[in-house]
């Protein structure tokens, strides 16, 4: 067995100072064990880690734009070069497709995100200056002055990665240190992350502790880090229960925490849609919830369909494409025994199971599960009937008429993505409308007409939504500049002096920055007329 491996702590990879246990990486197929060891860490290694970051805060905050832009692009440009060793590791760990899912898909995201970061930092694209010259008031987004905790998910080893996805990425663009907390299930990924990482940020000339990496640690121990002041914020992709113990221990603290928790990206399957193209939406559906053995955060699980023959169509050739489905392979045995308990739920709550339902007998993997329920009956237990079945799993509620559908549509919680089907000749658009007005204020992205499966990364893009999607529906964790104001202040200066204000505030605008200036966006200086 080798050495267990270092931490990368106050720019310096050691041993660590207090390790609790160890642990390994499981390879899902097999349910083994597979590579070194690596430290869960107690107390005194997160402590030298927040005081690092929190000593390194105020240097970032005044670093130049484009020494911050200068590393994230030799970052993305350092993953890039290195994409065979990290897509193989990534893969022993996630089992996730090594050409399409992560070397086709996931780490180009990645370094584009790194780059969007890059961009947005040297523009100043996210500090959104505005000026008021009669008031003598300037006011824009600026650095927390403080660290960000970042807590990396399971299933994104590469895109979510704590010290390598887009919250780090946006945390960084706002001159802000991280301490990442890497997900147990791709701890050798995410140290070879971090090595790219700390060399890039040495090289640019950024504060050693602007990067620091820790592999777990106790729950216990992560709730007292949520409520240290020190911190400007946190980000978490995870569990809504571990999500919400973190929340309350930050809020108590005054820490901002941004959280994506839980979703079932609702799908309703209008009337005229169904009877259109109804065996293409079966295999539509089918896809997109098995796609990554439906570990995404936006799989579908949940889909309305109309009560008649097409609806009972659909319910079958959906039924026939889950059950032909093999056994799909999860992340880890955390993953398998959250599924087995949340599809424990859904069969107590009066869902009726369709096929699956059971755990493989080879390696950490489960059969491709469906559900069905009557509308009244998921009215009756709307609350469990949306538990989260993360994993191949999904629910088909059945309506009789658009009344029911209504109904279900104002029974749902907060989701991340809500899509509604409807039929190309237009005769669903009226029923459109209307649901669309009881869905738009339940979910952070509308679809049309696709899958909520694949989340773009744009400037307009909200990976977010009202509770418990996330834990604040005006942010995102996806799209640059907008994601970035989670880790930013707002803030104004009064009569300040030209001379003594941040370089984006000041009267000339030599860098052609779009700014506010009394009431109009412009990228003129301060003075010249419209």
């Amino acid at each position: 067995m080798s050495a267990v491996a270092p931490l990368l702590v106050a720019g310096h990879w050691r041993a660590a100072r207090e390790s609790v246990e160890t642990f390994r990486a499981v390879d899902p197929t097999t349910g083994r064990a597979i590579g070194p060891e690596f430290p869960r860490n107690g107390a005194a290694d997160l402590e030298e880690a927040i005081a690092a970051a929190a000593e390194a805060a105020p240097i970032l905050a005044a670093a130049e734009p484009e020494r911050i832009a200068a590393f994230l692009e030799a970052y993305a440009a350092a993953l890039e070069a290195d994409a065979d060793a990290l897509v193989e590791l990534a893969h022993a760990e996630t089992a996730l497709p090594a050409p399409t899912r992560l070397r086709g898909n996931e780490l180009p995201r990645t370094c584009n995100q790194l780059r969007q970061a890059a961009r947005a930092a040297r523009e100043y694209a996210w500090t959104q200056p505005v000026i008021d010259t009669a008031g003598g008031l300037r006011s824009h987004f600026a650095p927390l002055g403080k660290p960000v905790l970042v807590f990396g998910p399971n299933n994104f080893p590469f895109a979510f990665n704590a010290v390598a996805g887009g919250d780090f990425a946006a945390a960084i663009a706002a001159r802000n240190p991280v301490v990442a907390k890497a997900h147990p299930s791709h701890p050798a990924t995410s140290r070879r992350l971090a090595e790219h990482a700390q060399r890039a940020a040495v090289e640019a000339g950024l504060p050693p502790a602007t990067v620091q990496l820790l592999y777990d640690f106790h729950p216990t121990l992560g709730l007292a880090a949520a409520g240290d002041t020190r911190l400007g914020a946190i980000a978490f992709t995870g569990s809504r229960a571990g999500g919400l113990a973190l929340k309350q221990a930050a809020d108590r603290a005054g820490v901002p925490f941004y959280g994506e928790l839980s979703s079932l990206n609702p799908v309703f399957l209008l009337p005229g849609a169904l009877a259109e193209r109804g065996e293409a939406l079966a295999e539509e559906f089918a896809t997109s919830c098995l796609l990554g053995s439906g570990q995404f955060c936006t799989n579908p699980g949940l889909v309305v369909v109309p009560a008649g023959d097409a609806g009972d169509a659909f319910v079958a050739a959906t039924q026939a494409r889950f059950a032909a489905a093999a056994p799909a392979v999860l992340l880890s045995r955390a993953v398998l025994s959250s599924l087995e308990r949340a599809v424990d739920v859904l069969r107590k709550a009066g869902a009726t199971l369709l096929c699956g339902g059971a755990a493989g007998t080879d390696g950490i993997c489960y059969a491709p599960t469906l559900f069905t329920v009557a509308a009244d009956d998921f009215l009756r237990a709307p609350h469990a009937l949306q538990t989260e079945a993360f994993g191949p799993s999904s629910l088909l509620v059945r309506v009789a008429d658009s009344a029911q559908r209504q109904a279900v549509a104002q029974a749902l919680e907060g989701q991340l993505t809500g899509a509604i089907y409807r039929a190309a000749d237009g005769s669903d658009d009226a029923h459109w409308r209307s649901l669309a007005a009881v869905l738009r204020p339940r979910v952070g992205r509308l679809i049309a007409d696709k899958m909520p499966t694949g989340v773009l990364v744009s400037p307009a893009q909200q990976h977010g939504g009202p509770y418990p999607a996330a834990t604040h529906p005006g942010v995102t964790a996806v799209g640059l500049p907008a994601s970035i104001h989670r880790f930013a202040a707002l803030q104004a200066f009064d009569n300040v002096p030209d001379a003594l204000l941040p370089t984006d505030l000041r009267d000339r605008n030599p860098g052609g920055l779009l700014r506010r200036i009394d009431g109009r966006w412009t990228t003129d200086d301060v003075g010249v007329s419209p």
